[in-house]
């Protein structure tokens, strides 16, 4: 059984939804239906994990071993990244729309809160974490937070972090850790938190507790979500957006013109 036929066989599906895009499987899905998907994994008890991917990660994927295998592993892959979903189009595969991770993140919560789900945070630093965790109860007061902790821990300490998540009976698990720290500790202990729904949602909480600002919706729809990051972090982004966006597009090009060719 492939890997996209194991995935569609855990949630009586069809393999068809997956799609290759530049060398990396992702889930045909909407918004809703990805929803449905992680409502139905808490209902029956059985774990979900959600992967989310931009431009930047798939062009990372080709050199890291590690972050690549993370990846694979998930039980969902979503694009996070418009770029992602034009390249789609482009190269045949095409993907319904955009599954933004911090979109994912706020609509579980306002769900969560609707069905009664525990939902416990994880990551950032202790201050950030505190003002999501406030944000969050200003938003869904009458949703369950079972627990929250810093993402300043060390390996030999994440088994009693799984521990004290476990104890907490969440249902779902979100995680605003770094790579490769956030892979590793999922591909490790992901089930040993007891969680259903385990998605990394990059740098959420600082969107959430005000530290940074996310891009207006124009432009988001026009696929500039990237450029304004840059704007507010120009010395710490922009090398690293020049390299992962060029190559990304010499990529795209590539994949394209050996579609063309008989």
């Amino acid at each position: 059984m492939t890997a996209a036929e194991g995935t569609a066989a855990r949630f009586g599906g069809d393999p068809a939804i997956r799609r290759e895009i530049l060398g990396t499987n992702l889930d045909a899905l909407t918004m809703d239906q990805v929803v449905a998907r992680c409502v139905a994994a808490v209902g029956e008890e059985r774990r979900l994990t959600i992967g989310v991917v931009n431009a930047a990660k798939i062009v990372n994927m080709r050199s890291d071993d590690l972050l690549r295998q993370s990846v694979v592993d998930c039980d969902l892959v979503l694009a996070d990244g418009q770029s992602v979903v034009w390249a789609s189009g482009l190269l045949g595969h095409r993907l319904p729309e955009r599954v933004a991770g911090i979109d994912l993140f706020t609509e579980l919560l306002a769900e969560g809160e609707r069905r009664g789900h525990r939902v416990y945070l994880l990551g950032a630093t202790p201050e950030v974490l505190e003002r999501t965790v406030a944000e969050i109860r200003r938003r869904h007061p009458a949703l369950a937070v079972a627990g929250s902790r810093d993402g300043y821990f060390t390996d030999d300490e994440s088994e009693r972090v799984a521990a004290e998540i476990a104890d907490s009976k969440a249902d779902l698990l979100f995680l605003g850790i770094t790579s490769p720290k956030k892979e590793i500790f999922v591909k490790r202990w992901g089930a040993a938190t007891g969680a259903s729904v385990i998605h990394g949602v990059g740098g959420s909480f600082d969107i959430l507790a005000g530290h940074t600002r996310r891009a207006p919706a124009r432009w988001q729809r026009l696929g500039l979500e990237w450029f304004y990051r840059l704007l507010q972090e120009p010395m710490r982004l922009g090398p690293r957006y020049l390299k992962t966006n060029a190559r990304f597009l010499l990529m795209v090009a590539a994949a394209r013109l050996g579609r063309r060719r008989p």
